[in-house]
């Protein structure tokens, strides 16, 4: 579980997040969406010990982040919207050093890494040096990482972004099959539509505020709409 309370997040005079309160179970898909400096990445990264809050608490699986951020961190995973690798490493080497990372053994990391290089289709090229990829294959060796000792928590900033239709698809599939598995997988994503069709709960922030929460039936039976997501949200952001 997840909780997350009274949390805010400053930069100097600017008040990013104000004051954010949450509970996320084990097994949830949940999307936090908003517009452009909304405070999405800000919370994210809160989320996974890259920021320090202001104020306010993180408990993550039972570790408080910030009395235990070792632990915390153990059992999650954060993806950015840009792929940071390092490009002089082969995939096959990235996945060692971050199986390392997180104190695997090497038996542990040569399964779990052939099985997730094949997943994302980088198998045929687990020798080739990263800094040769694409975007899009740049940011398949990092969501192979990100998985390599199979987190609790899988926190991603706009996941799908540089990813062909065939790989959304696919990835879309292994994101439900986490879920099912137990899984808190937490996104943040600029295509509506994706959340609408993949989160059990959404959460809509502006301007550093929670102004929307729920299930997609309970936002139309508060809001009293049967309009789509990106309708909805629309009409929310732009009061």
């Amino acid at each position: 579980m997840i909780e997350i309370k009274n949390l805010k997040k400053n930069y100097g005079k600017k008040e990013a997040v104000k004051g954010i309160t949450l509970s996320i179970q084990p097994g949830e898909l949940f999307a936090f969406l908003g517009p452009n400096g909304a405070g999405k990445t800000s919370t994210l990264k809160m989320l996974a010990g890259l920021l320090r809050p202001t104020s306010g608490s993180i408990h993550i699986g039972g570790y408080d982040l910030n009395k235990e951020p070792l632990k915390a961190k153990s059992i999650l995973s954060f993806v950015p919207d840009i792929p940071y690798v390092y490009e002089k490493l082969t995939p096959w080497e990235f996945l060692r050093f971050v199986g390392k990372l997180y104190s695997l053994d090497p038996q542990t990391i040569q399964k779990k890494g052939e099985e997730l290089l094949r997943f994302f289709e980088l198998w045929d090229v687990r020798d080739v040096l990263i800094e040769e990829f694409s975007h899009g294959m740049k940011q398949k060796a990092v969501l192979s990482a990100s998985l390599i000792h199979d987190p609790k928590v899988f926190i991603l900033d706009e996941p799908m972004v540089g990813l062909d239709p065939v790989s959304i698809r696919s990835f879309k599939d292994l994101l439900k099959k986490k879920t099912r598995e137990g899984t808190i997988v937490i996104f943040s994503t600029h295509t509506l539509p994706l959340a609408e069709e993949l989160a059990d709960r959404l959460v809509i922030i502006d301007h550093g505020q929670i102004i929307a929460s729920g299930t997609m039936d309970e936002l139309r039976t508060k809001y009293a709409s049967r309009e789509n997501l990106e309708q909805m949200f629309l009409r929310l952001v732009e009061k």
